[in-house]
This record gives C-alpha cells, structure tokens and sequence, in this order.
C-alpha cells in the first residue's frame, strides 16, 4: 500500500474525451483509475431514470459519504489515484469537504461538441445535464478548498496535441509525462463502471485518442439554446487553460 498517493480528481461533464483520458492514465505504471465514484449517490439521490440505473445501483456504492472518504482518505494501491469525476453527479446529499484533500483539474470542451455528442445517447438535453453550471462552482470550490488555481485543460487541444498537452498536463500535476499514456489496448478495463456498456462503445474499440476535432458541429435550434447559454461558462473557463 502507498503511504501518501497523489489523488486527482478530474472534473467534466458528460461526452468530454473524459473516459478516453481515464483510459490515458489508466495505462501509466503509477496510477490507478476510479470511474465516475458518485454516480450510484447521484443515481439514488436523485431518483433519475438513466439508462442501466439498475445496473449501476446493484454494482456500485449509493453511499455518499463512504464514497468520499474512500476517495480522499481510503487505502491507496497505487502512487496515484485518478479519480473520472462528473460535475452533474454532485447533487445536494453529496459531501464536498473531501475536496480539500486531493488535486483537481477541469476538462472541458466545447459545448456544441458535448452536445452533437450527448444527443446520440440521450433524447433530451439540457444546461444542467451536461454539467456546464456544475463545473464553474466545482471550480471556484475547488480554488477554496485548495487555496490554488486547479489546473485547466481543453479537450480540443489534447486531441490537436495529444503527446505536448499530456506532459503539460502530468508537469502542472508533478508527474512526469509517460509515453504509455498514448496508447492502450481496445475493451474493456477493469476500472469501467456498470454504465460502460451503454456510454462507452466508442472508447471500447479505441486504441488511443482520436482525430484532430475539425470544424463545430451544426445543431438543431433547440441543443443551439443549450450551447448558446453553456458557451459562456466555456470560455471563462478556456481562459484559464493551459497553453
């Protein structure tokens, strides 16, 4: 067991290349991987019919509490600890004091990329599901609760630059950069929630990180609403990116 790991949790709505970066870390030697810890709380709390709820509800703990310490205070197997955060999961119920003891950082993207994305899953969409609001205030409390700016990274430009925005990345973390991190095997991971046959078809045939993104997708006037009042909180957040 590791007496003081390093542990990241990595924040991002949904459809962010977040399970992608999960896959990233999850091939360095040093570091093990925790999928999205409070879906189960959120999933129970809530009262949301996601797809596979039940699924998800039978296999992973709905305890908040005992999620949160286990994320912040639980025995380490590794040197560090990557935790796949949801910013829409932190509901009310949900502690957040276990923020003070782990490092954060912010993934995001643009929303009509989220968006074009988030629609071929679910028939609905709107500002808060796609975590927009949730990632600003799980920013400004993690700046709180730290007493330091959390690092900012844009999926965009891992996918343009995949190998120069990871040793960035592991360097503003303390890492260093790891070339296994390019690359890893197609299917399954052991670390891969209950949901992962639903979300996670594209990830599951994946052997590293995707294309450059090209040009914004064009949508339809309602999911323009939606990236029209998430655009904002983007580009605040975009401004403090690393570069």
């Amino acid at each position: 067991m590791i007496a003081a790991p390093k542990r990241i949790a990595v924040w991002s709505g949904p459809r962010n290349l977040s399970t992608a970066m999960m896959r990233s870390f999850g091939s360095r030697r040093d570091t093990l991987c925790i999928d999205e810890p409070f879906y189960a709380p959120f999933l129970d709390l809530t009262g949301l019919p996601h797809p596979m709820r039940a699924e998800i509800l039978a296999c992973h703990c709905a305890d908040a509490t005992a999620v949160a310490n286990q994320l912040s205070e639980g025995p380490a197997m590794a040197p560090v600890i990557y935790q796949k955060q949801m910013t829409h999961h932190m509901v009310n119920g949900i502690p957040r004091a276990w923020m003070k003891r782990v490092t954060h950082v912010f993934l995001i993207r643009h929303p009509a990329r989220v968006l074009a994305s988030y629609a071929r899953k679910m028939e609905t969409a709107d500002l808060h599901a796609i975590g927009f609001p949730q990632q600003a205030e799980l920013y400004d409390q993690a700046e709180a609760h730290t007493g330091h700016r959390p690092v900012v990274i844009d999926a965009d430009d891992i996918l343009n630059e995949p190998e120069a925005m990871l040793d960035k990345l592991c360097s503003a973390l303390g890492l260093e950069f790891d070339d296994a991190m390019l690359s890893w095997a197609a299917g399954p991971r052991p670390e891969d929630g209950a949901w992962a046959p639903h979300w996670y078809d594209a990830v599951l045939k994946s052997t590293g990180f995707g294309p450059p993104p090209g040009d914004l997708p064009t949508l339809p006037a309602e999911l323009q609403s939606v990236c029209d009042q998430a655009l904002p909180i983007y580009e605040a957040l975009a401004a403090k990116k690393l570069a």
